[in-house]
């Protein structure tokens, strides 16, 4: 034979090989970390101000996901992670309030249930928020064999504690009044939370646990994350979750992170820096935890936020636009990363290419071997993560409200329908530098008023920080875009909103938001 031709067919044999070793690889591990309200400009492989160098060195080692999207808001997203569906095609499509009866339908196969379909052992660790009313909408009984972490959306990070939206406004509302208008709001703040607004939120399982109060919570999360692996069958493919507290409000650290930020005059820029250091640092014991274990060998680490950090809460997204509870770039657009010892085939670079947060349920179903999803609107971008091709997708939904207003992106182009949200500005870093404008501290004030225009229409790729509206300037574009958002927007689905219930008053459950009032 041809020598040429011997070399070929050896070449050949052992690319054919090497694709029946992948065929034949135990499903791997799966470890899905979500930071709560992390934004753009929060991490440090984007801002080098913060320290988190075992995220930077995860990521550099990794694929870094510079154009990864998740919904604009907690529940939102978390339902698109578990679901792969767009919440506006569920009828789960806000943030639940502590005392709504509002839930992840029953009906809706999620995540963990189909890994656990696959031979996973399932585990969730941290906070779940979609919907706890009843026992039968809540983690344990949702997929995961194990729950260990808090039902709602927000809450105190030692003591576990969370009042309800209207004790909480009026709470906030105490400090613009003075003198007798002020003490009457006090008084009356205090006599309706005596035993009915506010209660803890806490479980291991089903159960109540108060073993962690006083323990900082990133601290108790990491600590619990590590029991598991360390108990862990390497021979069972594991799924662990872990949406982590940090950082959403309150903001809150131990002192020791918070100093090594002294050269910021911000206070709540200080703690907020403190809290995506505390959570490096649980991340770098996790991955520790991993390695000791052996569970590297064959396992994918997904590092992603559930909305863009929020403006007035110590977050910053710069240089893009908005954050957390609107549609811009700054509140949809995450720090995401990548990472695997053994499962990627080109590492160590940065992919451009879009992806979904409806996407990672497909994506986690194909490594794990499990069958094509059809009634999901998210799709697999394994072959874009781990061999560096194109997306799978070249459009994808932002949101769209029961309203009719919200945004979607068509390959560079996105389209904005209506009010992208209340923060329409481009916010500076609290505390780094001085600001000329007004004193910059976390304090609400907005330097942008939009024009009465019903559109806006950006060039993302060109126009990242979305500076330039250019409905004006290209109508053709601006006309195909509003017919195909027609289109998607014909598709929504009626949302539950349902009001509050008196029922949930914690005190009826020994001080805690617990199950069992729908």
């Amino acid at each position: 034979m041809d020598i040429f031709w011997e070399c070929l067919l050896a070449c050949v044999t052992v690319v054919v090989l090497t694709d029946q070793v992948l065929a034949v690889r135990k499903p791997p591990h799966i470890v899905f970390i979500v930071a709560d309200d992390l934004g753009w400009n929060d991490v440090g492989w984007h801002n080098p101000e913060i320290l988190s160098p075992n995220l930077n060195r995860l990521a550099r080692k990794g694929v870094t996901l510079e154009s990864a999207y998740a919904q604009p808001a907690c529940t939102p997203s978390r339902n698109a992670f578990m679901t792969g569906k767009y919440p506006y095609h569920t009828p789960l499509q806000d943030v639940i309030d502590p005392s709504e009866p509002a839930f992840l339908s029953d009906e809706l196969p999620i995540l963990p249930e189909r890994l656990k379909a696959l031979g996973y052992s399932t585990h969730i660790v941290g906070k779940w928020h979609l919907g706890f009313c009843n026992k039968k909408y809540t983690p344990t009984h949702r997929g995961f064999d194990s729950f260990f972490g808090f039902y709602m959306g927000s809450q105190c990070h030692y003591q576990h504690t969370k009042p309800d939206r209207i004790l909480r406004e009026l709470s906030s509302s105490v400090s613009l009044f003075s003198s007798i208008g002020g003490t009457l709001l006090r008084n009356f703040v205090r006599l309706h939370s005596v035993g009915h607004e506010t209660g803890r939120d806490f479980r291991f399982n089903d159960s109540i646990w108060r073993e962690t109060e006083g323990k900082y919570s990133t601290h108790a999360f990491a600590d619990r994350a590590i029991e598991i692996i360390q108990r862990h069958d390497p021979d069972t493919p594991l799924f662990l979750y872990l949406p982590f507290q940090a950082p959403h409000s309150p903001i809150t650290v131990p002192p020791q992170y918070s100093r090594l930020y002294n050269h910021i005059k911000s206070p709540i820029r200080r703690v907020y820096s403190g809290m995506v250091t505390a959570l490096d640092e649980a991340v770098g014991n996790i991955t520790s935890a991993l390695y000791e274990k052996g569970l590297m060998d064959n396992l994918l680490l997904v590092f992603t936020s559930d909305n863009g950090g929020h403006p007035y809460m110590g977050g910053n997204n710069i240089p893009l636009r908005g954050g957390k509870n609107t549609i811009w770039e700054g509140g949809t657009r995450v720090p995401t990363f990548v990472y695997s010892d053994t499962l990627l085939r080109k590492r160590r670079y940065t992919n451009n290419e879009i992806l979904h947060a409806v996407d990672w349920f497909p994506t986690f179903l194909e490594i794990a071997g499990g069958r094509r999803e059809f009634n999901i609107d998210g799709v697999s971008q394994w072959q874009m993560i781990s061999r560096g091709r194109f997306s799978s997708r070249h459009e994808f939904v932002y949101n769209i409200e029961p309203s009719g207003k919200g945004a979607v992106r068509i390959g560079n182009y996105k389209l904005i329908v209506g009010k992208p949200g209340r923060h329409n500005d481009w916010y500076p870093v609290p505390g780094m530098k001085p600001i000329k404008r007004k004193r910059f501290k976390g304090g609400r004030f907005d330097n942008v008023t939009l024009a009465s225009d019903p559109y806006l229409l950006f060039n993302i790729k060109d126009d990242p920080s979305e500076s330039r509206d250019l409905s004006r300037d290209k109508p053709e574009v601006l006309e195909a875009l509003l017919a195909r958002y027609r289109v998607l927007n014909a598709t929504k689905v009626e949302p539950h909103r349902p009001g509050r219930v008196a029922g949930a008053d914690p005190n009826l459950y020994d001080g805690f938001w617990s199950p069992g009032w729908c």
